[in-house]
């Protein structure tokens, strides 16, 4: 019996220690946003989270592809055009990068775990320039909202990091987006080109990803605040919303803002896609994103409107 008593013991002593590193280690995962209501709700962290796909995929009325970084807008974004068009109740939207999400449009297809996603989208969001290289997938395209650059950091910012320069010091781990398919990623280049020249670039981009010392992400709009949270890495240089958004929440993360003549700007742009399986909901939503109430959405979160 005593046997017995010894081995429940230890076997609820493990199940206590295992249940709180996975607390410690899942903590500040991700979905940040609010999750549908369902009779079932089976999101595992590290395991089960699918935290960049939003919504109704089974028959949508209205399907978008948002740039990542735009996720912290959608809970807020999606509930008020529902409200101004209540002819559109089942919406999907995918806030993957936008890298990413092009390639979808392009091939028709993404496969995320064993999941194949065919759908079309009617509108898709992105950075001016992603926006420019796909003119012949795009009836009609609208600038929408405004950002830049800031740098993401542990709380209380330990490594002293004062601006894009530091992140070549040999002692600060850096995330970076990586450039191949986050359009992010190029843009903060060019602010490391602008405040360092080609020396802080390469440190930073050869140097340092070779040495281990930069972490190149695959979606850094989620990677990015969690290796930071996680202490993983140092510093990021991020979109100014992404930093702002941590902070929102409460998380432990700091901001370091850049000064203007050291910065770089983004402009977001929608895109109708000619081939929308819902035409008339994505002129509606293209109408949406320019309004008031969008442009107010939007502000909540730190971006710059017009």
């Amino acid at each position: 019996m005593k046997y017995l008593q010894k081995i429940t013991f230890a076997i609820t002593a493990i199940t206590a220690l295992s249940s709180q590193v996975k607390a410690q280690d899942h903590r500040f995962d991700p979905p940040w946003n609010t999750p549908p209501e369902s009779k079932v709700q089976f999101t595992v962290p590290g395991v089960d989270n699918v935290p960049d796909l939003f919504g109704d995929i089974n028959d949508p009325q209205l399907v978008v592809f948002f740039a990542g970084n735009q996720f912290m807008c959608i809970d807020d974004l999606l509930a008020a055009f529902k409200k101004q068009y209540p002819q559109y109740q089942r919406v999907f939207a995918e806030t993957l990068p936008p890298g990413i999400l092009a390639k979808q449009i392009i091939g028709g297809s993404i496969v995320i775990g064993n999941m194949r996603i065919t759908l079309k989208p009617d509108v898709y969001t992105a950075g001016k320039s992603r926006i420019d290289q796909m003119p012949e997938y795009f009836s009609k395209t609208a600038p929408y909202a405004y950002n830049r650059l800031a740098i993401m950091v542990q709380k209380g910012n330990p490594k002293k990091v004062k601006g894009l320069k530091d992140l070549g010091r040999n002692d600060v781990r850096v995330s970076m987006p990586n450039p191949e398919w986050e359009g992010i990623g190029k843009r903060i280049e060019e602010a490391y080109v602008k405040v360092g020249g080609e020396t802080l670039k390469n440190t930073i981009m050869d140097t340092k990803v070779k040495n281990g010392k930069t972490f190149l992400t695959q979606i850094h709009h989620r990677q990015t605040p969690m290796r930071i949270m996680y202490q993983q890495s140092d510093a990021a240089p991020v979109w100014y919303t992404e930093a702002y958004y941590q902070k929102m929440i409460g998380y432990p993360a700091d901001m370091v803002e850049i000064p203007e003549k050291d910065n770089i700007s983004a402009t977001y742009v929608a895109g109708q896609l000619k081939a929308a399986p819902h035409a008339q909901a994505a002129q509606d939503f293209m109408d949406f994103l320019v309004s008031p109430v969008a442009k107010s959405i939007y502000r909540k979160y730190g971006f710059i409107t017009k």
